[in-house]
């Protein structure tokens, strides 16, 4: 259905039928979080909430951009204008990808897009990555460029790193590109490497569902940049490339090294041991059990509150809520300072839980959360 309407919306906009229509999914971090710009670990699945867009190709250097979810026309632009940081409206996004594909060699004249999206904006779920890799996947068929999912994440983060100018990791990409059906992707972050492990909690009898706090957030923001330029600071103080390099075994002796530098503690400890807890996830998915998990998702949020300092009062009380009543697990999920958290629960007790985190923040005064089942689903691809 979102296929055709947004066929039927790219006719009446440009007056013909587009050459073909494609889907990119919003991801949901399950552990492994801040992890990917530090070269570790990191395990997203993708939603089924998707961005769809309807997209010709043209020959006259003009991008003619367009989505059903934002109030205005079509918005043109020049592919030879295009520079970076040029763009603070939601047309960054594709844009930004056009201007990465240029850049990098590949011959895009120019195109047509009508986008929509069911993600969630400023929720934590990746909106933006599914805008970028829905509209490359559509150039890179189009325009019979050969890229592989991979390359074209690479591409999508640069657009996002250099054109929008949010430094974010790679994490959120990938997952918009790769992910499969009924997995969660295991992603070493330095090389790609990926493994998808099989994550069918239905057939346990267990649900994971995804709190959005209605509490929106913007990575290009300050806060974000500054964990970042954090981390990096830490892993020069300790000698390595990043701090992917410090193993769990050596943590303790890597923080007596950094002394009385309370930030640097904090970001390194935060680091090593999130990529600690998504090899135990892996390790205990493989092993089918799922139920272990619980806890250490707990203990990621901990670390995310408590030494990264990214998390908020709305998601403290998400995770707090939840497991006291009756949660397997419970985390928030992205980038922080708002946005979503997640919560895994056994069948029978998903309507108690939700039931709690909706009347726990009507007496707090927050805006009412959106709560909705998170069922890991399949990535881009080519509708029509």
């Amino acid at each position: 259905m979102q296929a055709q309407q947004v066929r039927a919306g790219f006719v009446e906009l440009y007056g013909a039928e587009p050459e073909g229509v494609w889907s990119a999914p919003g991801r949901v971090n399950l552990i492994g979080e801040h992890t990917d710009y530090n070269d570790g670990f990191v395990m997203p699945f993708a939603l089924p909430h998707t961005a769809v867009a309807a997209v010709s190709r043209r020959t006259d250097g003009v991008l003619r951009l367009h989505s059903a979810d934002v109030e205005g026309g079509v918005v043109e632009l020049r592919l030879d204008d295009l520079a970076p940081e040029s763009d603070r409206a939601w047309t960054a996004y594709p844009a930004g990808v056009v201007w990465a594909l240029r850049e990098a060699g590949h011959a895009v004249t120019g195109a047509d897009v009508h986008l929509t999206s069911t993600v969630p904006s400023g929720a934590g779920l990746s909106s933006s990555a599914a805008l970028e890799v829905v509209v490359a996947l559509a150039l890179n068929d189009l325009y019979e460029l050969g890229l592989q999912r991979w390359q074209l994440a690479r591409l999508c983060q640069r657009a996002e790193n250099v054109y929008v100018g949010a430094p974010t990791g790679i994490m959120d990409q990938t997952a918009s590109a790769c992910c499969e059906d009924g997995h969660a992707l295991f992603l070493d972050t330095r090389d790609l490497s990926q493994k998808q492990i099989p994550f069918d909690l239905a057939a346990e009898g267990m649900r994971l569902l995804v709190v959005d706090t209605q509490v929106k957030h913007s990575h290009s923001e300050g806060e974000y940049g500054k964990r970042r330029a954090g981390c990096e600071r830490g892993a020069a103080l300790l000698g390595v490339d990043a701090l992917r390099d410090i193993p769990y075994a050596d943590l303790d002796a890597a923080l007596e090294r950094l002394g009385d530098d309370e930030e640097a503690v904090r970001l390194v400890r935060h680091v090593v041991t999130e990529d600690e807890r998504v090899e135990k996830v892996v390790a205990l998915l493989e092993a089918g059990d799922t139920r272990g998990i619980g806890p250490v998702l707990v203990a990621g949020h901990a670390s995310l509150r408590d030494d990264f300092r990214i998390s908020c009062p709305e998601l403290d009380l998400v995770v707090d809520t939840a497991m006291k009543a009756g949660a397997l697990g419970s985390r928030m999920t992205g980038g922080g300072f708002g946005g979503s958290a997640i919560v895994l629960a056994d069948v029978a007790d998903v309507d108690t839980v939700t039931k709690a985190v909706e009347e726990a923040f009507a007496t707090a005064g927050f805006t009412a959360p959106r709560v909705f089942e998170a069922v890991p689903s399949p990535g881009a691809r080519r509708l029509a």
